[in-house]
């Protein structure tokens, strides 16, 4: 099910529409456990007619909401040998070929981000555990920096635990927020760094801030994450000059690129992440841009001894003396599945020429969107697109600017009703920003031109019906 080519409009909706107490009573069947089994194609029919209209058509021209996508044709064969295998790829006895694959993807992945030699990476389950892993990673350096094993004494080891800080754009991922509470640091551990206007962290207040909080001895900065491809507006930080104040401090600095690494393999792109290979630890989702199934994420580290803090080895699992490779002693899970296979399969069904343009047509799209807005009175880009993101406000005449935050969020609500497109809404700066996303390749300029088009007759509807009586305020209207 794809129509990630160009073709005529699709009018079918990108979903049921149906309310989540509906969508509840149509899967009801599905869950009513019975004593006797049903016979396969009943179970088919089931999940045909019950299940499959209430899923997103991440493939549809439509779709401008998240990261999805359905899977592109090589990497779903991938993911069937996977799933008829299913093999468990952590250790060399349990699958060599399954991991010994994921160790030769690995170092094909570190060349092709341009990697030092001695670079290495691991296959996670999501961005957000590699990024708490990096975290990990970062904290365990900075106790050996203070003479101690952190896998042994913890955070007691440190001498004030309080003291230690994670430095982050005011834009980065909540992953970052749970990663310092996994580690017992608490939310007070991660510092916010202001952005510059087109979202990306601002260099100068990273230095100040560094300087402010080392200086006074106030905090033990021991991380300072990169974040290339923000979520809610795709900016790239930058990197070589975040890598030049971490050198000069002593800080550990990840790069969470799980949007928007990839985006680096498109040379019109690639001087936006200048210095990730400068990074520790830089993390990316193939599921995001690449059209690879989830579970599909990945963790590199510049020296694979980076890792070493992740090995633990047993009697009968990851025994240290084990002949072949084994992937479980580089990250957490002792269970994983054959991910590297979907993405190798679709790199070289695509070839990386293919891979480069499919990367490339849904920025060439978002800047055509940005290009566009640049001359409609009533939209309002709030920034410059890096990658595949722009987030605007409708602004019809007459909307008082103290209506608009709740005007934004009620056009969500309006076009997510609808169900024929979808697109989702965020807050930049403290404002309500509708949020378009190109990740599908069959995302056009055209396509999010016609979401603005409805965005308009919406945001017209809801000013005229407000103007006659207060409308503004979220209740649920009958389609």
């Amino acid at each position: 099910m794809s129509s990630e080519g160009a073709g005529a409009p699709d009018a079918r909706p990108l979903f049921s529409g149906a309310s989540p107490r509906e969508v509840a009573a149509d899967l009801a069947p599905l869950v009513a456990f019975r004593q006797e089994g049903l016979p396969l194609e009943a179970v088919k029919s089931l999940v045909e007619e019950r299940l499959l209209p209430h899923l997103m058509r991440y493939d549809a021209p439509s779709f401008h909401a998240m990261f999805n996508a359905f899977p592109e044709e090589g990497a779903a064969y991938g993911a069937g040998v996977a799933l008829a295998w299913n093999q468990g790829v952590t250790n060399w006895q349990v699958s060599p070929g399954g991991a010994v694959l994921e160790e030769l993807c690995c170092r094909s992945l570190c060349r092709l981000f341009g990697l030092a030699p001695e670079a290495e990476a691991t296959v996670l389950y999501c961005g957000s555990y590699a990024n708490q892993q990096a975290l990990y990673l970062a904290l365990c350096h900075r106790a050996e920096r203070a003479g101690f094993d952190l896998a042994t004494r913890g955070l007691a080891g440190f001498e004030d635990p309080g003291r230690l800080a994670v430095l982050a754009s005011e834009d980065a991922h909540l992953s970052l927020k749970h990663g310092v509470r996994i580690l017992g640091l608490g939310d007070e551990a991660l510092v916010p760094v202001a952005v510059d206007a087109r979202r990306r962290m601002d260099v100068g207040t990273l230095r100040n801030t560094l300087e402010e909080l080392q200086g006074q001895g106030a905090r033990d900065v021991f991380c300072v994450v990169a974040t290339a491809g923000t979520t809610s507006a795709g900016a790239v930080d930058p990197v070589a000059e975040m890598a030049d104040v971490c050198a000069e401090h002593g800080a550990w600095l990840h790069v969470d690129g799980a949007y928007g690494l990839a985006y680096g393999l498109v040379p019109e792109w690639a001087p936006l992440f200048r210095g990730v290979d400068r990074a520790h630890t830089v993390s990316w989702d193939p599921h995001k841009q690449m059209g690879v199934p989830i579970p599909n994420s990945i963790l590199f580290a510049r020296d694979r001894e980076l890792f070493r803090p992740m090995a633990l080895f047993s009697h009968y699992w990851n025994r240290p003396d084990t002949e072949g490779p084994n992937p479980g002693v580089k990250s957490v899970p002792t269970t994983r599945p054959m991910a590297a296979l979907p993405l190798v399969t679709s790199i070289l069904h695509q070839g990386l020429g293919g891979v480069v343009e499919r990367l490339r047509r849904p920025l060439e799209a978002i800047r055509g969107l940005y290009e566009a807005l640049l001359h409609e009175p009533d939209a309002e880009p709030l920034h410059e697109p890096d990658t595949g993101i722009l987030c605007f406000r409708m602004t019809p005449p007459g909307v008082p600017p103290r209506e608009l935050d709740r005007l934004q969020e009620q056009i969500y609500g309006a076009i997510l009703r609808e169900g024929r497109r979808l697109i989702s809404v965020t807050r930049l700066g403290g404002r309500a920003a509708l949020r378009a996303v190109a990740i599908s390749p069959g995302v056009t300029a055209e396509a999010l031109l016609e979401t603005v088009a409805e965005a308009r007759r919406m945001a017209g509807e809801l000013a005229r019906s407000d103007s006659e009586g207060p409308n503004l305020q979220g209740e649920e209207q009958v389609q």
